[in-house]
């Protein structure tokens, strides 16, 4: 499960943040760049606002890699009352130095380190981050201008990222210009946390104020983890019916058969590691994907990213299978891309086929067509929260 990180300028926002369903509320000042830190009196007064029914974070700013200077806006930070400091982790020859000279800060503060993946992130910092006893590590992007998270990093690489944190007993964060049509991208790779500020806020403008209904919308594509207070917080705004209907969680099983829709992929190639022989498994060859997908169709018309079983999600799924190791035979492939999808509780049958495009002439392959079980039809195992199951 994923928890919602909503980064606010101040108490004011904090309080509609909280009150929409943020999970953690994260301070910055936006005007500043991705690290941009608020003042003193702003961070003291918004801890005190939350009073303590969600964690806070605060940054360290944009600072130099000086492992004093560090340490000394982490020890200021944390003396606020924050329950986290994330803390840039910028290009530079000290910057291990940096991770290292915070380890003693560490054993009573929960340390964040953020790299970025427009500007010399580096996932070998991430064991030198657990051997300093940080709490977890954040990708996110310098320069909002130039992109979102998934315009400099693949998925494949965002779950090489999240892996490795876990690996390592880390909490995995994502951000940089996230939208809402990546969040279900995103909730493939279970990452610990998502954060937002642009996406919430009018006009997608992340200077400027935080607008409640962007934030429900964000706020219902992540479904509720069990381990926040926001959960249980009678004050939070909760998933509404519609939601549920257009995700497939509803108390009775759909009567009528016929309100699906189609999603297609056609013809996505990929280089895939597959083939029985010998010398498939020595190099990749060009596998192509086509991905049939009958889903529950909304009983109103698509208003925004709540309303819509992504593509994307389909072509993720196939690149992060692909990614991770040799499989020897195409029926494989083709029913983990059939799982993948069928995970998903809007998924009613899907059709699989799977080509080897590298063999010569004409085309060989598999196809597959597979059925959501009856048994799983109504509320769906991946989203226990919103099922109201513990």
């Amino acid at each position: 499960m994923t928890l919602l990180l909503a980064s606010v300028s101040g108490a004011e926002e904090a309080g509609l943040a909280r009150a929409n369903g943020a999970d953690v509320i994260d301070l910055k000042d936006a005007s500043q760049g991705a690290l941009g830190a608020v003042a003193p009196d702003v961070l003291r007064a918004t801890v005190a606002a939350v009073g303590g029914r969600r964690p806070v974070s605060t940054v360290t700013g944009n600072l130099p890699m000086d492992p004093d200077v560090i340490a000394a806006a982490v020890e200021s930070a944390a003396q606020a009352g924050v329950d986290y400091v994330k803390v840039g982790l910028f290009p530079g020859p000290r910057r291990q130095e940096c991770i290292r000279a915070l380890s003693s800060l560490a054993r009573k503060t929960k340390i964040i380190g953020v790299m970025f993946a427009d500007g010399g992130a580096d996932q070998a910092l991430v064991p030198i981050m657990a051997e300093s006893g940080f709490a977890g590590s954040m990708l996110d992007t310098a320069e909002k201008s130039t992109g979102r998270l998934l315009d400099h990093i693949d998925i494949a690489a965002l779950r090489d990222f999240v892996g490795l944190c876990r690996e390592h007993g880390l909490m995995a964060g994502l951000a940089g210009s996230l939208e809402a049509p990546d969040v279900p991208r995103l909730l493939l790779l279970e990452p610990d946390v998502l954060g937002f500020r642009g996406a919430l806020c009018v006009a997608h403008d992340r200077t400027s104020r935080i607008d409640p209904e962007s934030i429900r919308i964000i706020r219902e594509l992540i479904p509720f983890d069990p381990r926040s207070a926001a959960s249980e917080d009678p004050g939070v705004m909760k998933v509404d019916d519609r939601l549920l209907a257009v995700m497939g969680y509803s108390a009775e099983p759909s009567k009528d058969d016929a309100a699906t829709d189609h999603i297609f992929v056609r013809d996505f190639v990929l280089l895939a590691r597959v083939g029985a022989y010998a010398r498939e498994r020595e190099k990749p060859q060009n596998v192509c994907f086509n991905v049939d997908v009958k889903v529950r169709r909304a009983d109103h018309s698509v208003e925004d990213m709540r309303d819509v079983f992504s593509y994307d999600v389909i072509t993720d799924g196939i690149t992060i299978i692909v990614t991770q190791e040799h499989i020897a035979f195409l029926e494989t492939l083709a029913e983990r891309v059939a799982m993948s999808v069928l995970a998903h509780p809007r998924a009613v049958s899907v059709m699989v086929r799977v080509e080897k495009l590298d063999l010569g002439s004409g085309g060989v392959g598999v196809e597959i067509v597979r059925e959501r079980p009856a048994d799983v039809a109504k509320i769906h195992h991946l989203y226990p929260a919103a099922a109201g199951q513990p």
